[in-house]
């Protein structure tokens, strides 16, 4: 699995998954990656150290 907002791997067993009422589903590696997409809403383009896909 790839982290939903960095785009890390995220080894098995470790990080965690969010379910959003509308059925879609997020994957995170650490809480930092949590806190940034869902609490203050930042888009991972705006940051070095996050790579979204197509970068």
């Amino acid at each position: 699995m790839k982290c939903s907002f960095c785009s890390t791997n995220i080894e098995k067993g470790t990080g965690k998954m969010f379910i959003h009422s509308g059925g879609k589903i997020f994957y995170y590696c650490s809480n930092k990656c949590e806190k940034n997409q869902q609490k203050l809403g930042r888009d991972p383009r705006n940051f070095k150290w996050a790579k979204p896909e197509g970068r």
